[in-house]
């Protein structure tokens, strides 16, 4: 078997060339990222996440700033899943008592407890959305039943059941979770909590998506601080493709005129989103098998289709990794560059710093750089989706050096030819 390459892109044929994007204003209509960071802001050990600057790294790979928006320290979960799972239950309640707000001590009260009677939430997950989901609903109060499949790893199954939720292990891959969920839920009255979409189904995972966009109201306001207006470009990690969406829409609305280049990043054993752009007909396609990648968290094989309405009209690129690709950036997060401050990132959160340091290394990229104007002038946000979420894969990768990069494209200096020794 040959070596897998670092990179296979494709540039996004079917973005609208008139910047229009109708799915964006249906998911935030005005007002909403404010309604949903006022929500977040009353929870129970909510603060602001730090934005970091890789300025060393930046200035080695010739750009003019890195910025990471730091979602390890999301609420002690280590991932950024609560923002979503959380805003979409307090939506779900407000909307069953009928009233148009409701702040977090008057959905605790036990009136709003007795008026919804009881309520069991539920979701498929790769892990993240999961625990998230099960903190939000100990946090208010419900049981909570979370799918997860075959492969999942212990540490990830035991950070949801720390939380209280019941965890079921379904054979297959994480959509055959989704049906499992989706099947026992309708059988026995639960609620679905999901970040994915299907027909039918998407008022849930369009508030799931509305709560995400809390991250980026505060990255704003940090870069705001800093001096500067917005990210010239946003690398973004895509398993369903509602997290990717999310933020593109943020910035659509926020910048309509001049938004950032939006650069989508996936593994390679998981394109559904590459396949959808690839076969070019404006609809989703599922890519079927095992899902095999250590980018547990984007392990994922259909599309959302709300969120695919987004990426497919806006996103400027997708770009596909391999798991070594991820595996280095967990690597340059954890040993950075002097000056550089840590982060410590699981496998889907370093996929793009992965990504971002093979598109700007090697000569051969030079068409993806173009494309997406990326010099020394680019000032380019990443997020680090999630930290160590699973103990022992991590001390693999970052200890044992599990997934190297190949020989053949190590770094070894300024950019170079890729296979030059």
């Amino acid at each position: 078997m040959g070596l897998e390459e670092p990179l296979i892109w494709i540039k996004n044929a079917q973005k609208k060339e008139d910047g229009s994007c109708p799915a964006v204003d249906r998911l935030l209509p005005p007002g909403t990222s404010r309604r949903t960071r006022r929500f977040h802001a009353q929870l129970p050990g909510y603060e602001m996440t730090p934005l970091k600057s890789l300025p060393n790294l930046a200035a080695r790979l010739g750009l003019d700033s890195i910025w990471v928006k730091d979602e390890s320290a999301r609420m002690r979960l280590n991932a950024f899943k609560a923002l979503g799972g959380s805003y979409a239950i307090y939506q779900y309640i407000r909307d069953r008592v009928g009233l148009p707000e409701l702040t977090f001590d008057r959905l605790m009260s036990a009136e709003i407890r007795g008026q919804l009677g009881d309520v069991t939430f539920s979701s498929a997950t790769d892990g993240n959305h999961g625990k998230g989901l099960a903190w939000a609903a100990r946090k208010l109060g419900f049981p909570c039943v979370i799918y997860v499949h075959k492969d999942t790893s212990q540490a990830r199954i035991d950070a949801i059941a720390e939380f209280g939720a019941e965890v079921r292990v379904v054979d297959g891959n994480y959509d055959n979770a989704v049906r499992q969920c989706n099947r026992d839920a309708q059988a026995n009255g639960w609620q679905v909590v999901s970040d994915t979409s299907w027909p039918g189904y998407e008022q849930i995972p369009m508030w799931v998506m509305q709560g995400y966009t809390t991250l980026l109201a505060e990255t704003q306001e940090q870069l705001a601080a800093l001096g500067y207006t917005r990210p010239s470009h946003v690398f973004l990690q895509a398993g369903v493709g509602a997290f990717a969406a999310a933020m593109i829409a943020f910035y659509k609305q926020l910048f309509p005129a001049d938004p950032p280049i939006f650069v989508i990043v996936e593994p390679r054993g998981a394109a559904c989103i590459y396949e959808s752009m690839r076969i070019g007909d404006g609809r989703t396609h599922n890519v079927e098998g095992e899902l095999d990648t250590i980018m547990a968290g984007l392990a994922c094989g259909e599309p959302s289709p709300l969120a695919w309405e987004i990426l497919r009209d806006c996103a400027d690129a997708v770009i596909t990794v391999p798991d070594y690709v991820a595996a280095k950036g967990m690597r340059m997060y954890g040993v950075p560059l002097q000056g550089d401050p840590v982060v410590i990132s699981g496998e889907s959160g370093a996929a793009t710093l992965g990504a971002l340091t093979f598109v700007m290394d090697y000569n051969e990229a030079e068409e993806i750089r173009q494309a997406l104007r990326l010099d020394e002038e680019s000032h380019v946000l990443l997020i680090n989706t999630e930290g160590n979420t699973d103990p022992e894969y991590f001390r693999n990768v970052v200890w044992d050096g599990t997934m190297p990069v190949p020989a053949e494209y190590r770094w070894d200096g300024p950019r170079r030819q890729l296979g030059s020794r």
